[in-house]
């Protein structure tokens, strides 16, 4: 058993090291336990490598019954999943808005700072958000309702019971399902007009690049930095903005990071990752339930004004709102002369 562990353990790290899809990985440990069982069918008893192996094939025969158990119920959800997203058909779109999308979107276009144009721009822009959970829910929800027209959202997480008090986009009788698809769902029962595209997997090195190529801007709502700082950095390759929030208890903050316009990045402002105890998560700490909904909320109005050009943006500037004391703050935020990450690329050249 010890011998066959550890091979199996090293298998798995060999797939790691050379970066191997799961599958490979999963294939890689089915070709070991059918090697061991073989073993154990064509060696007699008592031999010393069926012995080092374990000793009963009975042993292996249920492991791999189990295995293959787990993995029909994978290939089931998987199935489920693929056809929850198979229904999700791209919008067709006119060159004008229909008379029902005029009547949706009128108090955007009374708006002088929003008007036609920039409800145009709205149905034109790709939208990308990182995260379906307490700030992704409300962004999520807005942007589609006001008509955003092309909307990402990935997360690797499936809808909880616990998430219920805070993340409003998901319903009690979505639990159990991929976030994305949940999202998806009450998205487009909102607004039939937009086009959502869910992404049921975590935001890792292996799809960053080519996933945020096909969308104009980014919404950053997830709840750990290695990904924060992951989105931040190919945001900054790819000359894009992005819209970051964080929260935590009674306590939210947010800004926009845009150095091709000459604000800081988020790793201008947050160079190293704090303590873990300093910044527990929300299953540790706690969270009042509106809040997410009030900076998920302030995450689609500042992508609405990136959008259509409207106003003042909170670039430069990171908001801090207190929600058990009644209190908002701006702190005025600049970019960092040694950052490697916008500086190297000289976006700020007098930074």
């Amino acid at each position: 058993m010890i011998m066959v562990g550890s091979m199996a353990a090293a298998l798995w790290g060999i797939g790691i090291v050379m970066k191997a899809p799961y599958a490979a990985r999963w294939t890689m440990l089915a070709i070991l336990l059918v090697a061991v069982m073989m073993v154990h069918v064509v060696l007699p008893a008592g031999h010393p490598l069926r012995m080092a192996t374990g000793g009963d094939a009975r042993l292996w025969g249920v492991i791999i019954a189990f295995g293959l158990m787990i993995w029909g119920y994978r290939r089931v959800l998987g199935g489920l999943r693929a056809r929850a997203a198979g229904d999700l058909k791209p919008v067709q779109r006119s060159e004008t808005f229909s008379d029902t999308e005029l009547d949706r979107y009128a108090r955007h276009i009374i708006l002088r700072e929003v008007g036609g144009p920039g409800q145009k721009a709205l149905r034109d822009a790709k939208v990308l958000v990182v995260g379906a959970g307490g700030l992704g829910a409300p962004a999520l929800q807005y942007l589609a309702a006001a008509g955003v027209g092309t909307i990402g959202v990935i997360d690797d997480d499936l809808v909880e019971n616990a998430n219920l008090q805070r993340q409003v986009i998901h319903r009690d009788a979505g639990i159990g399902m991929p976030k994305v698809h949940s999202a998806a769902e009450a998205m487009l029962a909102q607004n039939p007009f937009v086009e959502v595209r869910p992404y049921h997997r975590r935001f890792s090195e292996d799809v960053a690049v080519d996933l945020l190529a096909d969308y104009d801007l980014i919404l950053d709502g997830t709840d750990n930095f290695d990904t924060r700082y992951l989105v931040n950095r190919v945001a900054v390759d790819q000359g894009k903005p992005s819209v970051a929030a964080a929260l935590t208890q009674w306590e939210g903050q947010i800004s926009v990071y845009d150095p091709a316009h000459g604000t800081p990045c988020y790793e201008c402002v947050f160079p190293t990752v704090p303590d873990p105890a300093l910044v527990p998560s929300c299953a540790e700490a706690g969270v009042i339930g509106p809040l997410p909904g009030v900076i998920g909320a302030m995450m689609a109005v500042e992508a609405v004004k990136l959008i259509t050009g409207a106003g003042d943006g909170l670039g430069g500037r990171l908001l801090i709102y207190d929600a058990l004391y009644a209190q908002t703050r701006t702190i005025k935020i600049a970019p960092r002369a040694d950052c490697a990450i916008c500086q190297g690329k000289g976006l700020h050249p007098d930074g």
